[in-house]
Formats: structure tokens, C-alpha cells, sequence
């Protein structure tokens, strides 16, 4: 009644003589009480709608990685997924570079994401149509993928037929640790299927683990940079504008690219995937299965020089005893026998 009852009903209780407390029966207060109440309840169900609104995009994307995440999880259409990424990342980096007309800039980028020196010139690059240029590229990636696939599943089955020679039939998921240069991931392959598929069943680990990983670690930060959008978008009506517009069209780009990121980080992990250590002197260790803490993905430099260390046996890591030398007071001759104060020699710094 404060915020939608009219001052003329609160003047006409004070000419009728209404006290404080009195029960007031009058069929104009009570009509006054349902207008208000109904304001109340439209003023709230435009509040509902606004927020569904908003979780309906929200909703919407996530339906769309939880389908993704899922077709890794669960091995369904994975294959078709990653083909489309290297598609994806092809005409992605055709129609970018050929935007800025730099053809130098695009064979960069064909080594960092795909590790491939392409057969594609410079006349090429110019004159040939965007689409040609996208579906020459994708050939040539997926090609070299295939051959980068049958180069790993050769140099694992030796080192996995080893390990069942050596340690026994009692294993029977083993952890193999794959990097590609920048950063570290360790994949849980079955012993037996991956010795007699040939490998397969290890690059079909990698392919779901990689993905699983990047999705999950890029979602987490497409969550909190849509929050930030939800957050700044609401000043746009100072501007006499419709902040939910806004938010859609922002968020469509954001959610855009995110996929794209996505992609480039699965097609470059694979194709720079590769196991960092020796087949003379493997430290593959036994694996179980666990949840995988997808934080790990996201390694520093200084991990990633340490990539196929940190998985090998804590022989490496033994303790060295240390020795306490008597304590030296400043004023005491130095050790090094100079003859001088130790704090004036090599105390000066202490």
C-alpha cells in the first residue's frame, strides 16, 4: 500500500476518523489492497521472466558443451568432433590471415597449430578462393595427424609390451605421461587393448583426454567471463538501450569464441603431442582409475621443462643430509683465513 496505495486514501481515513489500531471494513480499501497486490505480483513476475531470459542463453550453451563434453566422455561421434575441429581451425586461420593479407603470418600459424610446413604458396594464398585454401590446409593437417597417430602407437607398443613381460599380468591400466611443449597431461590406457589394437586404444585415450580436459578448463573461464558480461551489461540503459540485447549479442561472441579456442588447443595438443621419454628406459607407472583434476592441465614453463620427470620414480628425489657448520660470530676471524673480521669478509653480506 506505501508504494502503489494513493494519497487520497490515507487523507480520506484521516477525515473519517480512523484511529490507529481500528479495524477498517470498506469495500474501496479492500479493492485498493487487490490493485496493489496485483501491481506487487506483475512488478515480480517481469523480475522472473527477466532473470529466465537470461538463463535461457546461459542454458543454451551450456546444452551445447555438455553435448560435446559428453561425445568424449562417452566415445560417441569423438572422431567426428575432432574432424570438425581441424576443419574449424583451417578455415579459421584462412579467412583471418587472408584478411590481413599476410601470407608469412599464415605459415606461422599453420606450424604452431597443426606443426605443418604447408605446400601452399604465396601465389596460392592470393589468388586461389578462401574455400579451396581451407580444404587444401584441412588435407594436408589431417593427413600429417594420421601419419603424427601411427608414429605414437609405434613407439608405445614396445614400451607396453615390455611392461607386461617385466611387471606381469596383474596391471591393467598404465599412465602415460604426453606433452607438446608447453604443457603436460597424463593419460590412462588400458594394457591389454592397447597391445593388441596396435596402439589404437592409447590415441583414442589421448583424443578423449585432451578434450575432456580443454573443455572443462576453458567452460570454467567462459562461466566467469559471462558473469562479468551479466554484471556490465545492466548500465546499457543510461544509454536507452535494452541490456538483455546486448547481452545476447556479447554473449554469442563470447560463446563463439570459446569453441574456438577450444579447438585450436585439441588440434595443437595433438598435433604436438608426444611421449617424453626413452623406450630404453621407460617410467611408466600403473594407473587407476580416478577423477582426473583438469587443473593440472595448465602448466608454467618451468613444468613444462619438467615434462616426463615429474611422473618417473621417487629415486630421483632422495634426500640429501645436511651438514651444520658451528655458528660464526661477527666479530670472529673469517674461515677462509684472511686474517680479517668475518664481518668484513665473507660475513658482509650475511
Amino acid at each position: 500500500m506505501r508504494m502503489f496505495g494513493s494519497e487520497r486514501i490515507a487523507s480520506l481515513m484521516d477525515k473519517l476518523g480512523y484511529k490507529e489500531g481500528d479495524v477498517i471494513q470498506h469495500s474501496m480499501i479492500s479493492n485498493s489492497i487487490q490493485r496493489a497486490q496485483k501491481k506487487v505480483e506483475e512488478n515480480n513476475f517481469g523480475i522472473r521472466k527477466r532473470l529466465l531470459e537470461y538463463d535461457d542463453v546461459m542454458n543454451k550453451q551450456r546444452n551445447a558443451v555438455y553435448d560435446k563434453r559428453n561425445h568424449a566422455l562417452l566415445g560417441e561421434r569423438l572422431a567426428l568432433d575432432i574432424d570438425h575441429a581441424f576443419s574449424t581451425v583451417a578455415e579459421g586461420l584462412v579467412d583471418s590471415f587472408r584478411e590481413q593479407d599476410d601470407f608469412e603470418g599464415f605459415k606461422m600459424a599453420c606450424i604452431m597449430n597443426f606443426g605443418l610446413d604447408t605446400t601452399i604458396t604465396a601465389d596460392d594464398f592470393s589468388k586461389n578462393d578462401a574455400a579451396g585454401l581451407s580444404d587444401r590446409l584441412y588435407t594436408e593437417a589431417t593427413e600429417r595427424y594420421s601419419k603424427h597417430k601411427a608414429d605414437l602407437q609405434q613407439q608405445a607398443i614396445p614400451v607396453f609390451k615390455n611392461i607386461r613381460l617385466t611387471q606381469g599380468s596383474h596391471i591393467e591400466n598404465v599412465v602415460v605421461p604426453f606433452t607438446d611443449g608447453r604443457k603436460g597431461l597424463n593419460v590412462l590406457a588400458n594394457l591389454d587393448k592397447t597391445i593388441s589394437g596396435q596402439g589404437v586404444e592409447l590415441t583414442n585415450a589421448l583424443e578423449k583426454t585432451i578434450t575432456l580436459a580443454v573443455i572443462d578448463d576453458t567452460w570454467k573461464e567462459h562461466l566467469r567471463g559471462m558473469d562479468d558480461l551479466k554484471q556490465s551489461v545492466q548500465t546499457a540503459y543510461l544509454e536507452q538501450k535494452d541490456p538483455l540485447v546486448i547481452y545476447k549479442v556479447e554473449a554469442y561472441n563470447l560463446f563463439r569464441n570459446m569453441n574456438a579456442e577450444v579447438n585450436k588447443d585439441i588440434v595443437s595438443f595433438l598435433c604436438h603431442s608426444s611421449i617424453p621419454i626413452q623406450q630404453e628406459n621407460p617410467n611408466l607407472r600403473e594407473g587407476r582409475q580416478q577423477k582426473t583434476d583438469m587443473s593440472k592441465m595448465r602448466a608454467n614453463k618451468e613444468e613444462v621443462d619438467a615434462a616426463g620427470e615429474d611422473y618417473a620414480a621417487n629415486e630421483q628425489d632422495k634426500l640429501v643430509p645436511v651438514t651444520v657448520a658451528p655458528k660464526i660470530g661477527r666479530n670472529d676471524p673469517c674461515p677462509c683465513g684472511s686474517g680479517k673480521k668475518y664481518k668484513h669478509c665473507h660475513g658482509k653480506d650475511a
